[in-house]
């Protein structure tokens, strides 16, 4: 079997795929707003968001494209074999160090793209608060972290397979899944590499958050306001922790622009995954999918065919990783996102109804817009793209049943 050729076109059928999606983003700008949302952008900003659109997606299309590129120029001329080779071959973990090192070397093809993106386009509509200087660093510190985590990926794949060899999949899977988990607690600490962290003053805010959440036996760590208007004026809010013990982030943005009401209704939300174990079921999720990747490697691992194929002599894990993760996994990744997403979306509908309970539903549907208009949010989407990529309702659809639960509740 030519392993090369099958991978080539693998990777070209991936493409394909994202450029179809693509090209249904960038029309879905020409569909018709519903009209419970019709209230989010004036026709002014409506139209601002139309050009902001449209120049994102030709935007993404022609990033995508460079990236496929630069992948198929690495895979069909044994440009990974080709640099691991200036490298002592006899030292396993410096050849899947220096196949690590040339795939963060070739992500900075990317960096162009980051820049039009956020230094021009976000600059231009007005969303961009970031300096050159932040920019940059940004840059430098996402290539160190993005190395680490690979190439100590990478190296645990090579680790497990000398320790267990077919005993790979079970294993690999489960460290895999705590890997996942670590890095998901640690993302705190990973946040403060970026942003600054500051205690949320004493107030009706602080009040009401601590009250609603220990009301449920939820206990508040701290309420923590994030610089996020260092790098944009687009809002957001999260849960950091596990278990009953939870941190809140908000932007500075989003405390900025919501009131408290409004920011209650948003972790209220928040409050009904956690009510709902929706963050322990995305864990059994991601542990199927950990088990596929197992399955995958243990299948690349007992075929060196393939690595002879790509210019290699013998095994390399850090090629083992790049085949899994970008040609094999990516294949099957369309067929976990319908199921996952459509589990996320329902979740997000349950999630949105404790709020409703919370006696914040009005409040959720205000700061849903706000949210929207702010993040400058497509407001009707394809329904195909809505199914295959949104891990969210719409906003359309998510008022229309918080609409219909108040309805219900005042009967």
């Amino acid at each position: 079997m030519d392993f090369k050729a099958l991978a080539l076109v693998v990777l070209t059928v991936i493409y394909l795929y994202q450029m179809a999606l693509a090209v249904i983003h960038m029309r879905s700008a020409r569909n018709p707003v519903p009209v419970n949302v019709a209230d989010v952008y004036d026709p002014e900003t409506y139209r601002k968001w139309r050009a902001y659109h449209a120049e994102k997606s030709r935007l993404g299309i022609i990033s995508s494209t460079a990236s496929y590129i630069v992948e198929m120029i690495l895979l069909a001329f044994n440009v990974y074999a080709a640099f691991a080779g200036l490298f002592p071959q006899a030292d396993p973990v410096l050849q899947l160090f220096a196949v690590m090192l040339l795939s963060s070397l070739a992500s900075l093809v990317m960096i162009p793209f980051s820049w039009h993106s956020t230094m021009v386009i976000e600059e231009k509509y007005g969303f961009n608060k970031a300096t050159p200087k932040t920019f940059w660093a940004d840059q430098v510190k996402d290539f160190v972290i993005n190395l680490l985590i690979n190439t100590g990926i990478a190296a645990l794949l090579m680790g497990v397979h000398h320790w267990l060899g077919d005993w790979l999949i079970l294993a690999f899977a489960v460290l895999m899944t705590l890997l996942m988990l670590g890095i998901a607690f640690l993302y705190p600490v990973f946040s403060r590499i970026f942003n600054k962290f500051t205690p949320l003053e004493d107030g009706e805010l602080r009040d009401k958050l601590v009250a609603l959440l220990e009301k449920h036996g939820f206990t508040v760590r701290d309420i923590k306001v994030m610089d996020a208007s260092r790098r944009t004026t687009k809002t957001n809010a999260y849960f950091a922790g596990f278990g009953k013990m939870k941190t809140i982030v908000l932007y500075d943005t989003l405390v900025e622009s919501m009131t408290p009401d409004e920011i209650c209704a948003v972790f209220a939300h928040e409050l009904g995954h956690g009510l709902h174990k929706d963050t322990l079921k995305r864990q059994v999720l991601s542990f199927v999918q950990m088990l596929v990747l197992a399955v995958l490697a243990w299948l690349t691992l007992r075929t060196p065919e393939i690595f002879r194929a790509f210019g290699f002599a013998e095994i390399n894990y850090g090629f083992a990783l790049i085949l899994i993760m970008s040609v094999e996994f990516a294949l099957v990744a369309p067929l976990f996102g319908l199921l996952l997403n459509y589990v996320s979306r329902k979740a997000e509908y349950r999630a949105d109804a404790q709020a409703v309970t919370e006696g914040y539903g009005e409040h959720l549907i205000s700061g849903l817009k706000k949210l929207a208009r702010r993040n400058f949010a497509d407001l009707a989407p394809s329904p195909l793209l809505v199914k295959l990529e949104y891990s969210h309702p719409t906003l359309s659809q998510r008022i229309d049943a918080i609409e219909r639960q108040l309805s219900s509740v005042s009967r």
